[in-house]
């Protein structure tokens, strides 16, 4: 019997239904491996990044959204793996919104570029950046994870081009910053509870990430480093300095919303929610530097627009400088401020060192490997110092001018901020609050240098995020300023 002569042709729902299947067939086979060779936990994690990756690949925004919630939630997970280097999750999800990004050009889905005046500055600080670690390769070991984080580095200041092109629309903006403010309370959230749970269980739990590449074993925080003072907020950042200064950003982009119409977050009562859990883990990190920070953004957002923060900065400070929980924070605070504690007299040797290798090499600095010298040394806390150090004078004036552009031409369009109000969705808020987080981040960077440590990528790739979106709504705020122009104009006889 000839079967073959009886056979049809597979119609393309079978076809469907058989790849689909292959698929699955493929995707339980991949998922055991990993059951079998990490555990179950490694097995989860990387079904959901699978699942995470393919719906990032087809939406942009759906990666960058994915990018905030790492940067948020997991800012230090990786891979298991160990491919030439072990890749992070942000390498991941930044990877895919870049190809996502190229391909639409590739596709012709994009074709013009939106460029503001800050483009110019920071592409020479990019090619500065460019410069000073090529010249600097001779003064340490090139090593496959310096390569990894030099490149990170690249990616996260050319990620301000593809946002300001990508965001095109109050609406997109908005989306952006609401997912911003939940990463942030999750993060503050996580952060409180772990603290308030016994010490034993939140390292059980901490430790439990060391599949991803966290560390293991005397996880939690200490002031000082001394288990004998108070303990230290640090969510699964790792780092108390660190998760205070993204929360003082992302508490600085909250804190308009209190008072906008139209919150980000659609509810008045979450957006309280929000600033609570922000400030209260914000506290609890005792991150001076940090609280400092959201101090002068908020007292910023006061100045120019909304007077009615001073009274919630107020009852902030008085409820700080009353509950006798929160005395030892005061105490602390003062401390670092006459100079007394072991940390700060640390960071004041840092500096002089920092001062040191500066007037040894102004111009252009040592680069990003090392210091050439076996009497110096390369870091510092305080990111501008850091900066002068791998790049120079040269490069810290760069990055100088492009704040200097960005802020200035945000000041030039403040007006027409204004005059956009809450139409369509909180303009107002979400412009001032953007520029909070970065003035924010900005202080930090005095005393701290998460902001431009590549060994902190997604500290790093958080403040040029922020950048991307203060001049995406700064243009857009310019583009519906000169609309309400030519309205005027045609109206006027």
């Amino acid at each position: 019997m000839r079967l073959a002569g009886n056979t049809r042709p597979l119609s393309g729902d079978t076809k469907a239904a058989l790849g689909l299947g292959l698929a699955l067939a493929l995707a339980a086979i991949a998922v055991g491996a990993l059951a079998g060779l990490g555990g179950p936990l490694i097995a989860v994690g990387g079904l959901l990044a699978l699942g995470a990756a393919l719906w990032a690949l087809s939406n942009l925004e759906v990666g960058l959204w994915g990018a905030i919630g790492i940067i948020t939630v997991l800012p230090f997970a990786a891979l298991p793996v160990k491919v030439v280097f072990t890749p992070t999750f942000l390498d991941l999800a930044l990877g895919g919104v870049f190809f996502v990004y190229l391909m639409q050009w590739m596709s012709g889905r994009r074709r013009r570029l939106t460029v503001t005046r800050a483009h110019g500055p920071i592409a020479v600080f990019l090619a500065l950046a460019v410069f000073s670690f090529v010249a600097g390769m001779n003064n340490g070991p090139l090593t496959s994870n310096l390569l990894r984080q030099f490149a990170e580095l690249l990616l996260n200041i050319a990620l301000t081009f593809v946002i300001v092109d990508y965001v095109q629309d109050w609406a997109t903006l908005n989306r952006l910053v609401r997912v911003l403010l939940l990463g942030g309370m999750a993060a503050a959230a996580l952060g409180l509870v772990l603290y308030f749970l016994p010490e034993t269980v939140s390292e059980q739990a901490l430790s439990a990430l060391r599949a991803f590449g966290y560390p293991s074993g005397g996880v939690l925080r200490y002031i000082e480093d001394n288990p004998n003072n108070a303990q230290r907020a640090i969510s699964t950042s790792v780092d108390p300095n660190f998760l205070g200064g993204m929360l003082a950003m992302l508490g600085g982009l909250a804190a308009p919303q209190l008072l906008a119409r139209r919150p980000a977050l659609g509810s008045r009562w979450l957006t309280a929610l929000a600033v609570g859990l922000i400030f209260g883990c914000l506290l609890l990190t005792f991150s001076r530097g940090a609280m400092a920070g959201l101090a002068l953004a908020v007292g910023g957002i006061a100045v120019l627009r909304y007077r009615r923060l001073v009274w919630v900065m107020a009852l902030a400070l008085v409820v700080v400088l009353v509950l006798p929980a929160t005395r030892e924070y005061v105490t602390h605070f003062a401390e670092g401020l006459r100079g007394d504690d072991l940390a700060t007299q640390m960071r004041f040797g840092e500096y002089k060192d920092a001062l040191i290798l500066i007037q040894r090499y102004p111009v252009l600095g040592v680069g990003f490997a090392g210091a050439p010298e076996i009497d110096i040394y390369l870091g510092v806390s305080s990111a501008y110092l850091l900066m002068a150090e791998q790049m120079g004078l040269v490069g810290l004036a760069a990055f100088g001018l492009v704040l200097a552009v960005v802020l200035g031409w945000a000041f030039a369009h403040r007006k027409a901020v204004y005059a956009t109000g809450d139409e369509p969705v909180g303009a107002t808020a979400l412009w001032l609050g953007l520029h909070a987080g970065l003035a924010a981040a900005l202080v930090v960077g005095v005393v701290d240098h998460y902001f431009f440590e590549m060994s902190f990528q997604s500290a790093g790739t958080l403040f040029w995020l922020f950048v991307g979106l203060c001049l995406a709504a700064t243009g857009l705020a310019a583009r519906q300023g000169n609309i309400i122009k030519i309205r005027r104009a045609a109206k006027s006889p």
